[in-house]
């Protein structure tokens, strides 16, 4: 093949990638790299599938230790709040999926109808439903609707009963809802948003799904685990959920465990409020040993977690 030949084909390759739309959702090798530093299960879509009974323990941390442990990891943009809650005393833990959202412009908004049609993506009604399509069981549907309110319903109840069908789970919207009234009778259903309105979205378009976000102050990526309180809520990545949900735990443990020998006048307030002496970690484990009920963690996680630490 001679050099003529080679960059006609190099430039026929070129002018095919330039050509091709902007897919609607990221493919599952973006999403792969954008989390390579999770080493564990994926689902179809390349997101990283965190287990379930991570995703139940994750529901009994505070919203301090996990905004703290991920701050001493780097983490600084994990947290947003003030948010309006549809069933505020109702922990919601699962997996991000994400979708952005933009102020409508015409021709960007028949490129992505277009090439949602090449992705076989659902052709009547809105492209809101999009990201909805793609939910499975443990899903949170995340979504940037850079806060608009009137006119920026994402949803109303029945895609709401559609996103509770598919993943048992609720929403984050940084934007709205209408019929907030009836999404609040979907048993199980809830959701973090920044308003209702009567209104249906107007003048909004979807642009991608499972790309990352900005979620107020924080940095959302698809797959990410979050925990969603009635004091806020918190994305964490999800290389980082299993050594969070252990050291909220053992946090927790510390923490009624010193409380207790306060109460009995074992020791004086500043000897458990610092670093602890060999007594007192052996008086800890034996009384971890002895715990009266469940521990949250099982017995080899608490010991391994034990010999690395300082405390």
């Amino acid at each position: 093949m001679n050099r003529k030949t080679v960059c006609f084909i190099a430039l026929l390759l070129l002018t095919s990638f330039f050509c091709r739309g902007q897919n609607v959702g990221s493919s599952p090798d973006y999403i792969k790299a954008l989390t390579s530093e999770w080493k564990g299960e994926r689902l179809a879509d390349g997101r990283p599938k965190v287990p379930d009974a991570l995703l139940e323990r994750l529901k009994n941390v505070s919203m301090e230790e996990a905004w703290g442990y991920l701050r001493n990891k780097g983490y600084m943009n994990q947290y947003e709040g003030e948010w309006t809650i549809i069933h505020p005393e109702e922990a919601m833990t699962g997996r991000v999926v994400t979708a952005q959202y933009m102020p409508l412009r015409p021709d960007l908004e028949s490129q992505v109808k277009a090439q949602g049609k090449l992705e076989n993506r659902a052709q009547q009604g809105g492209t809101n439903s999009w990201p909805i399509d793609t939910l499975t069981p443990g899903d949170v549907y995340v979504a940037d609707g850079y806060g608009k309110i009137a006119d920026g319903t994402l949803i109303g109840d029945n895609l709401g009963n559609s996103i509770y069908a598919k993943s048992q789970r609720g929403v984050i919207f940084y934007g709205s809802v209408r019929d907030q009234e009836g999404l609040s009778e979907i048993k199980g259903f809830n959701g973090w948003i920044k308003g209702a309105h009567p209104s249906f979205i107007f003048q909004m378009m979807l642009t991608s799904i499972n790309a990352p976000i900005r979620i107020g102050r924080a940095t959302v990526l698809p797959g990410d685990a979050v925990l969603a309180k009635k004091y806020g809520v918190v994305f964490i990545p999800a290389h980082l959920l299993q050594d969070l949900v252990l050291t909220a735990e053992v946090t927790a443990l510390r923490d009624e465990f010193g409380h207790q020998r306060l109460r009995e006048k074992k020791y004086l307030a500043g000897q458990i409020d610092s670093r602890w002496t060999d007594e007192i970690k052996k008086d800890f484990l034996d009384w971890a040993r002895n715990y009266p009920g469940k521990l949250p963690m099982t017995r080899e996680e608490l010991d391994n977690y034990l010999k690395e630490r300082n405390y």
